[in-house]
């Protein structure tokens, strides 16, 4: 009979295993808004931020605040129960009704997350006997998402067109799902969302986009990553936050009505809790106002883009090819990427260090995100820094 492991010891060692590795994760308390400019309860300095995902700058837009506030003298706080209940208010339904329309899609469906929507979206489409075919770097939600449908879950190398259409070729699967980012978190690529329409389309496979990094930067009036390619088919479902470019909380999946008409029956994470805040939907009504009029946001973003890939002259370390805001500087060693990120922050430039298993073995990285709010001569300092300290750190 094996021995009791008491939990707590285990617990202990664990903690000093991921410290020597240089692997646990640590969070730091923001006491201001989220913007560039940031202030933190460990320092009493300001640092500017590049790690939010606050794409367009309108985390702390004061016409979003203000609806908030509108919202809560309209609404109150709660919602009360779950949307089945009496939790499905007239702000919910206007902002489903409203993120069809600028998707270009028949109908959506809100979630208090993008991951109860990931993870709420698969186990509804397919399961056990099925086959779900996802890129190997696609979020940890997706992943989950997969894993609780019971399907079998076959994973392509990273954007590999002919591995993926070989897998899906040899999978006797009834039902076929193609699962994937638009852009990629953790590298900042886009996937190829034409080609793998027209696999989904050969193979009579549903292709579900999460555009959680796509929606309000990519496409025209930022409608998100399947308008920046032009694409439209009853086989496709988009899910995209709202926490991110949108600037609040949340986030949707879009397809065809009967498609959404399924969810709301059979999508557990949707049933099975509290609806978000109507205020909050009131607020994001809003929010998609300010992301159809951003385009002067997004040249600007654009700008910062350019800006900073220009600039940086590395010669051990590694940007990305990315032209989004993601722009992650592959390092390597998990203790250099902490040591370089520590480096930066006492210069006041706060870069988080990405380290596995978020990232492969030895991929450790600088996860660099800019925002329509940053400024020119911010992006000008940290290119600066990591050009100096990359000599300087060898």
């Amino acid at each position: 009979m094996a021995e009791a492991i008491d939990p707590l010891d285990e617990i202990h060692a664990g903690l000093a295993e991921l410290d020597a590795a240089g692997l646990r994760r640590r969070r730091r308390v923001v006491t201001t808004p989220c913007s560039p400019d940031t202030r933190l309860a460990d320092r009493e300095q300001p640092v500017t931020a590049f790690c939010a995902n606050d794409y367009l700058g309108l985390a702390a837009e004061p016409a979003l605040a203000e609806a908030i506030h509108r919202g809560t003298e309209r609404w109150g706080v709660g919602s009360g129960a779950s949307h089945l209940v009496s939790g499905h208010y007239a702000a919910h339904e206007a902002l489903e009704a409203r993120l069809a329309a600028f998707t270009g899609m028949e109908d959506a469906l809100y979630f208090c997350t993008g991951y109860m929507a990931n993870i709420g979206v698969m186990p509804a489409l397919v399961g056990r006997g099925d086959a779900i075919f996802a890129d190997k770097v696609n979020h940890a939600s997706l992943v989950d998402g997969a894993l609780l449908s019971r399907a079998e879950l076959i994973r392509y190398p990273h954007c590999d067109l002919a591995a993926l259409a070989a897998r899906l070729a040899a999978s006797n699967a009834p039902r076929k799902l193609i699962v994937t980012d638009s852009v990629f978190s953790m590298d900042g690529d886009i996937a190829p969302l034409a080609e793998l329409l027209a696999l989904a389309e050969a193979h009579k496979a549903w292709l579900l986009v999460d555009d959680a990094h796509g929606f309000g930067v990519l496409g025209p009036q930022g409608r998100g990553a399947l308008a920046h390619f032009g694409l439209t088919s009853p086989r496709l479902i988009l899910m995209g936050t709202l926490g991110k470019a949108a600037g609040v909380s949340g986030a949707f999946v879009a397809g065809q009505h009967d498609v959404i008409e399924w969810l709301i029956s059979k999508s557990r994470s949707y049933i099975f809790t509290t609806g978000s805040p109507p205020l909050l939907a009131d607020a994001l009504l809003t929010a998609v106002d300010l992301i159809e009029q951003g385009d002067a946001r997004r040249a600007h973003l654009a700008a910062l883009i350019a800006r900073l890939k220009n600039g940086l002259r590395l010669a051990r370390w590694q940007l990305l090819p990315s032209d989004t805001p993601i722009q992650p500087v592959v390092i390597g060693d998990n203790h250099e990427t902490l040591a370089v990120s520590r480096a930066l922050d006492a210069e006041g430039l706060w870069v988080p260090a990405i380290r596995p298993p978020t990232v492969p073995k030895g991929a450790a990285r600088l996860r660099i995100t800019l925002s329509a709010a940053h400024s020119f001569e911010q992006v000008d300092r940290l290119v600066d820094a990591l050009n100096r300290l990359e000599a300087t750190q060898a």
